[in-house]
């Protein structure tokens, strides 16, 4: 069976910076892999180049069997991203926001059903019809959570997804993760909270220096004294400044 995200010898840099130096790795489908490591260190680049929206100097990725360069179209039909930074348009509603997500994927009305139960499994179904520049910062993570699931992609990466959100909103999107697992789908988490990797994770990654430092189950990862936020830390320590 094919890899849901493979990742073979990947290569970044901007300017004298070398953000990615060699990245080899590969995703099962249907698995929960988290990304770890501070700020810098070459997680949300990958996540750029396997998304597309960045191309890698040297290498070669695919998402469920398609090159994210030679096939982007159908690379990029089969992601969902629900990025870090709050990217809305002020003017539309929810709803149309949505439709409209869905509408780049050659999707119409057909998916306003699966539009409708994202809605209420995001606690948004009583803001539908509120303009994006009327919510709340939560509320509008909740939203991008549901732009990248509406056209049901294969793969989603989810960036900081529970930042900025409140308890309730962080429980919402661990149920979600369980039911696209539950449903064979790939999870790639993006995350400076060790317990949400713990919580929704099979593997873990960690990246140092725009190389995996280590990557293993997080049983494995968690088994020292002081668990995955002390293993992170001196995998860090350990690579040096």
């Amino acid at each position: 069976m094919r890899a849901a995200i493979e990742i073979r010898g990947v290569e970044k840099s901007f300017g004298a910076v070398r953000a990615l130096a060699g990245i080899d790795l590969s995703v099962g489908r249907g698995e929960a892999i988290a990304l770890l490591g501070p700020n810098g260190e070459g997680k949300s680049t990958l996540i750029n180049v396997v998304a597309g929206l960045s191309r890698a100097d040297a290498g070669e990725v695919s998402v469920c069997g398609h090159d994210v360069v030679r096939g982007y179209r159908a690379a990029r039909r089969a992601l969902g991203v629900v990025p870090q930074e709050l990217v809305f348009d002020p003017f539309f509603e929810v709803r149309e926001v949505l439709r409209l997500q869905a509408g780049y994927f050659g999707l119409g009305r057909e998916q306003d059903a699966w539009v409708d139960e994202l809605l209420a499994a995001l606690g948004l179904a009583d803001k539908a019809g509120a303009p994006m520049r009327t919510l709340s910062g939560g509320m509008k993570r909740r939203v991008l959570v549901a732009q990248a699931l509406v056209h049901r992609p294969d793969v989603v990466v989810l960036d900081e997804p529970t930042s900025g959100v409140d308890v309730e909103m962080r429980g919402a999107i661990y149920r979600l993760c369980g039911r696209l697992l539950a449903e064979g789908r790939t999870i790639v988490l993006v995350t400076h909270h060790f317990e949400e990797a713990e919580a929704l994770c099979h593997r873990v990654a960690v990246l140092v220096k725009g190389r995996i430092a280590a990557l293993d189950t997080k049983q494995r990862l968690a088994s020292g004294k002081g668990g995955l936020e002390a293993a992170v830390m001196d995998l860090v320590r350990a690579v040096g400044p």
